[in-house]
């Protein structure tokens, strides 16, 4: 039996799980094609399994869903000879009334530059949770052509700068401009497409790359894996050199000459800046300037969050479609999707308190009516099929619930899978900054019942940490509370060595042990208000 929990006596983190969970299992999208049965889950606007807001959902999904290889299989098996993968695939009519005929159909929006790491992405969470090496390997050829389609299409990649690229969409989203010359919304890309690079889908492929790197490590090919590490690193180099603009990532390096005197492009920030943070693409200061950038913008706002798909908006219409407003969808408006990206950036660059607001915040959202939507305007009004361009508004979006339940079960309870099936897990409890002075936390993967539960009392002498594993490397990575030094740390009765690392001006003890059964940790503290 599946069973996940945070237990802190607080419902703001014990009642998280739960409802993140039962929007989640709204979405659960089953379908069956030439006999196959493919269980999904689909996003809020529409009744299709997308790669693309899929294989961010599963980071949710991989807690209580047993099969998450269906849908990766399915994407694998319909890839095209290119290396091209499908955006989504469905058996449902999607343009009610007009549309009625419950077709199977695939479709791949050519504006689209960032589906094949989601689609890479996808197979390591699946990997993860089920610790399948035989499948995950299998895998590799599918994965190799996806990313060396990227690296080859004159539709995707940009040999002058190294880089992906794209058409001109609002970051990662699938419509582009087109000054015009469409009718409506652009998602083709033809002779009058203006060319660029967005940030978002650079960072997305220097973390695919790497995890093909070590998948070939695992598959024994050591040439090949060493081959993906350094295409991993040259593009962040070359991300790093013309995507920054000095205090956060230019929305788009335009590579067709356009001047757009109505859009205030250089202040710009758009929503994969916290995603490039947590992708690993940013130095630590690169990332607090990031993450200072948002508070800024949150102290200047007149929104209810600063979790903008991008800001300042561009003008009304300005993509073809007058009800993309400013503060509209992916024109401005407010997504839970940004904000738990943020907080999980932050809980990783000494920002605890931050993240912790952000998480209460959301709680408090979905907590008033238990309905939680992709996006909202600025002053707080949800997401509906009137003012939006698509098809559905459910109120009850994965994409963004998701997003947020990672900043909490791996920012604040700070439980990373390093490997699969928790055999390696980074363990970096955060009680402290959510002034949380006793939590249980269990966490599991249906799909292969693998575990890891651990116990934490903080008091004024001393931290305690019990663990819980069947055998686990753990990576210990324990934030102190303000004010406090350590004096020693016990596992068992044994002192061991550890690392004092300052992250801005949070404290962090460092050190490893292998965890078979349970491990107990005492860390004794004193009280120190001179520490630096």
């Amino acid at each position: 039996m599946n069973n996940v929990y945070i237990k802190t006596g607080s419902p703001i983190f014990d009642n998280f799980y739960p409802k993140v969970k039962s929007f989640l299992e709204k979405d659960l999208l089953e379908v069956n094609i030439e006999g196959q049965k493919i269980r999904g889950y689909r996003p809020p606007d529409a009744k299709s399994i997308w790669i693309r807001d899929y294989s961010d959902m599963m980071r949710g999904i991989k807690y209580f869903e047993s099969d998450l290889k269906s849908v990766v299989d399915h994407f694998a098996e319909n890839q095209s000879d290119s290396g091209r993968v499908f955006d989504y695939f469905t058996t449902f009519p999607e343009k009610l009334p007009s549309e009625r005929e419950n077709w199977t159909k695939y479709v791949r929006v050519p504006v689209e530059a960032d589906v094949e790491f989601r689609f890479v992405k996808a197979a390591h969470t699946t990997w993860q949770a089920t610790g399948d090496d035989e499948w995950f390997i299998n895998l590799l050829p599918k994965l190799e052509k996806a990313l060396n389609y990227i690296l080859s299409h004159p539709h995707r990649w940009d040999a002058e700068h190294g880089l992906v690229k794209r058409a001109y969409t609002i970051d990662t989203w699938d419509f582009a401009y087109s000054a015009g010359k469409h009718d409506w919304l652009q998602f083709q890309i033809d002779e009058d497409t203006f060319w660029g690079i967005m940030h978002g889908d650079n960072s997305g492929y220097y973390e695919a790359f790497h995890i093909v790197g070590d998948l070939n490590e695992l598959a024994d090919f050591p040439e090949k894996a060493q081959e993906w590490h350094h295409r991993a690193e040259e593009l962040k180099t070359n991300m790093n050199k013309f995507c920054w603009n000095g205090t956060f990532y230019r929305h788009f390096l335009k590579l067709t000459p356009l001047d757009l005197p109505e859009v205030d492009e250089n202040n710009q920030l758009s929503l994969s800046n916290p995603m490039d943070i947590n992708r690993g693409v940013t130095s630590h200061e690169m990332a607090v300037s990031i993450l200072k950038e948002y508070q800024k913008r949150r102290d200047t706002t007149d929104a209810f969050a600063e979790w903008f798909s991008i800001e300042p908006p561009f003008p009304a219409g300005f993509f073809g479609e007058e009800l993309l407003v400013e503060g509209a969808y992916a024109n401005g408006g407010i997504m839970p999707l940004v904000g738990g990206e943020l907080a999980r950036a932050a809980f990783e660059h000494g920002f605890e308190a931050y993240g912790v607001d952000i998480l209460g915040r959301y709680y408090k959202i979905i907590s008033e009516h238990d309905e939680t939507y992709l996006w909202y305007f600025p002053d707080g009004t949800a997401a509906s099929v009137e003012t939006s361009t698509s098809p559905e508004a459910e109120p009850t979006d994965g994409w963004g619930s998701s997003a947020m339940l990672y900043a909490l079960m791996e920012g604040l309870a700070g439980v990373v899978d390093k490997n699969s099936t928790f055999s390696k897990v980074h363990l970096s409890p955060r009680w402290s900054a959510a002034g949380v002075k006793n939590a249980e936390v269990r966490v599991e993967y249906a799909a292969s019942e693998s575990w890891l539960k651990y116990i934490y009392q903080m008091q004024d002498e001393f931290i305690s940490v019990e663990v819980y594993s069947k055998n686990c490397l753990v990576e210990f990575h324990i934030l102190l509370p303000s004010g406090s030094n350590v004096l020693n740390i016990l596992a068992g009765n044994n002192i061991i060595d550890f690392e004092t690392v300052k992250v801005e001006t949070s404290l962090y003890i460092d050190f490893k042990m292998q965890v078979e059964d349970s491990l107990k940790i005492k860390i004794n503290l004193s009280s120190d208000a001179n520490i630096q």
